[in-house]
């Protein structure tokens, strides 16, 4: 039961990667199948060899009977049958946890959504899984026809051989006849069921995955809806105040007047000469 528990691990990881359809064909493929095979199926068919008796004591007659009968073994081949069918989910999940550990922060996430088609990431992954589908529903239908063209619907209780090594027709019996049909039948309906399951799976992602023609109008109304409520957010808000003149230099306080920097206005001799006519003139005036 150990190596049956490992494959239940890997295969229950592909629920978190899976729409409903898919997580019931996996409830199918666990319970049905997997633990069913390893309960009923090992105690039906193990003996299987050791109980199919033949009338002759021939050597190697009864071996080469047995291997006409059963060219496989009922309990061999819906072990491949599991193993093959698990082999598509595996890799899809080694796949999404590959490509989820080079994206930021991926390896927290741990997988790729199948719920994000808009992002590339997420488109690869749909088409994986897609692909995934597709190999689990060829490989069903693949051995529900071995089945069918292998060993039919009955387990026979009789079988008759002849040709070497046997010295003559042989008869030989097989053990729980009765048992091993219904078996057969059960396991050839839970084929059928899960190979419907996957068809519906696989309609389900085409019909989800499909080009819609409003697809685009709905993104064009989406962004004008955006910018109107962009546009009116920015009218609530309160108007801007209002820019302040410019101010220029005003002339410096520590600046020396202006006059202190006036030249004269004629030179030195002038300036004396009139200084005496000016006193001349007083004195004229006093002495009158």
């Amino acid at each position: 039961m150990g190596e049956w528990a490992f494959l239940g691990s890997l295969l229950d990881a592909v629920q978190l990667q899976s729409p409903l359809v898919g997580r019931l064909w996996l409830v199918v493929m666990l319970i049905f199948r997997i633990l069913v095979l390893a309960t009923v199926g090992g105690a039906v068919f193990e003996d299987e060899q050791e109980e199919f008796v033949c009338n002759t004591l021939q050597p190697g007659c009864r071996q080469t009977c047995y291997d006409r009968a059963f060219p496989v073994s009922h309990y061999r081949f819906w072990l491949f049958h599991i193993l093959l069918l698990s082999a598509p989910p595996v890799l899809f999940v080694i796949y999404s946890v590959h490509r989820a550990s080079k994206e930021p922060g991926g390896a927290a996430g741990g997988a790729v959504s199948l719920g994000t088609p808009g992002r590339p990431g997420g488109r690869r992954a749909r088409r994986c899984y897609l692909l995934s589908v597709v190999l689990r529903l060829l490989a069903e239908l693949a051995f529900l026809a071995g089945q069918a063209l292998l060993y039919g619907f009955r387990v026979a209780p009789h079988f008759v051989c002849a040709g070497a090594p046997c010295p003559h027709t042989v008869d030989c019996f097989v053990s729980r006849p009765t048992e091993k049909t219904v078996f057969v039948i059960f396991y050839f309906a839970v084929g059928l069921l899960s190979a419907l399951l996957s068809v519906a799976e696989l309609g389900h992602l085409l019909w989800k995955g499909r080009p819609r023609a409003g697809h685009c109008r709905q993104e064009a109304e989406r962004d004008n809806r955006c910018n109107r409520a962009h546009e009116e957010a920015q009218q609530l808000l309160p108007p801007p105040p209002p820019a302040l003149p410019a101010r220029h230099p005003g002339p410096d306080p520590y600046a020396p007047p202006s006059y202190a920097h006036r030249a004269p206005t004629c030179d030195s001799e002038g300036g004396s000469g009139r200084s005496k006519a000016s006193l001349a003139t007083v004195r004229q005036d006093l002495a009158i």
